[in-house]
């Protein structure tokens, strides 16, 4: 916590006009929404300044550009709160709430974040297909689902919930898979598809 307020504080040089969120992100979509998406924790500069998750940042611009291609978004950018971005049948959001540093929670910070994020799980009852982001992701909706076994992650892995709901994985979009060419957009868009076909639209 301490830390998201210290970046809010200082600021990127870029962003030194703006005023920064600098607080716990919630999640974004539509409240009706069957596929949810679960990422990591917001970004210090992305999120944690514009107050909504994966917002102004490159892992946010690759993805929302992908919920785009695949008509989950009504626009291919997300720049701030007021950048008219809506979300038809999917909901984004991530188990821990504030920005960590080196983008690495802790123990604690996860354990802190869950009561938030089991809430907002708890909320979104049409769910049918969760597409968890990288590994964090994945521990803790297999957690929250109480997914046993758990299957190893990995990019494309389908674990079936034994209730007509999914957990499809994929690995996160952040820089360092999208820019190594690690995840690809074909790669995620083949991903989105799958959830598309799994919840039922």
């Amino acid at each position: 916590m301490a830390w998201r307020e210290k970046v809010a504080d200082e600021k990127r040089a870029a962003y030194r006009d703006q005023e920064y969120w600098g607080r716990g992100v919630p999640g974004f979509g539509d409240p009706g929404a069957r596929i949810l998406i679960v990422g990591l924790a917001p970004a210090a500069h992305g999120a944690n300044r514009t107050g909504r998750v994966f917002t102004g940042d490159r892992s946010g611009d690759f993805l929302f550009a992908a919920l785009h291609r695949v008509g989950l978004a009504n626009q291919p950018e997300a720049v701030g709160l007021n950048d008219g971005l809506a979300l038809t049948d999917v909901f984004v959001t991530a188990p821990v709430k504030c920005a960590p540093p080196a983008n690495k929670p802790t123990t604690d910070e996860k354990a802190a974040c869950r009561p938030f994020f089991e809430r907002e799980v708890a909320a979104l009852s049409n769910v049918r297909v969760v597409v968890v982001l990288g590994q964090i992701g994945y521990v803790a909706t297999a957690a929250e689902f109480n997914l046993r076994p758990r299957p190893t992650f990995g990019h494309g892995v389908e674990a079936p919930l034994g209730d007509g709901r999914t957990i499809l994985c994929s690995y996160h979009v952040s820089q360092q898979n999208t820019f190594t060419g690690r995840l690809t957009e074909p790669m995620f868009d083949a991903v989105l598809r799958r959830a598309v076909e799994l919840a039922g639209r």
